[in-house]
């Protein structure tokens, strides 16, 4: 990381920026151009792992490109602030931020997981689950991100 003074190390920093973001950006290999698609995503964090996970349906492109490769980089960010310039210099304008940028595995998620996953998505976004249909569970597939390393960073408005 070029600027360390922004590198946010502290777990419960890192899990504030999780629980904050809206939206898990992921970026798939497919072929000569990366197939990238935002979704709404749930997380598991414990001292050692973190772990992402998103859902869709059975069939097409996401599901495809995963099937063929499993790789996988992703990126969430939130508290977005434009930063105004410091006197008549216009360059002197920033953004303030937070976010996370990393590289995982997918897997699916077996058929015992996947309700507990969704419940824990549906809290990320105020949404408790009350019950789930089972034909729309069957038709759903649970992606898990099996996070390998990832950074965390974000820069403070100072100028407030």
């Amino acid at each position: 990381m070029r600027r360390k003074e922004r590198e946010v190390t502290d777990r419960n920093e890192i899990k504030d920026i999780l629980a904050k973001a809206e939206v898990l950006r992921i970026s798939l290999n497919n072929g000569m151009y990366p197939y990238i698609l935002p979704v709404n995503y749930g997380f598991i964090m414990d001292e050692t792992h973190l772990m992402l996970f998103f859902h869709g349906s059975k069939e097409g492109s996401k599901h495809e490109i995963i099937a063929n490769d499993p790789h996988v980089t992703f990126e969430v960010d939130c508290g977005h602030m434009v930063m105004q310039p410091i006197g008549e210099e216009s360059c002197t304008s920033s953004f303030a931020y937070e976010s996370i940028i990393g590289k995982g595995i997918i897997e699916k998620a077996n058929d015992a997981e996947k309700e507990n996953l969704l419940t824990i998505l549906l809290a990320h976004y105020g949404i408790e689950a009350k019950k789930y249909n089972p034909i729309h569970l069957a038709n759903t597939v649970v992606y898990k991100i099996n996070v390998i390393e990832y950074t965390a960073k974000h820069r403070i408005n100072d100028r407030i």
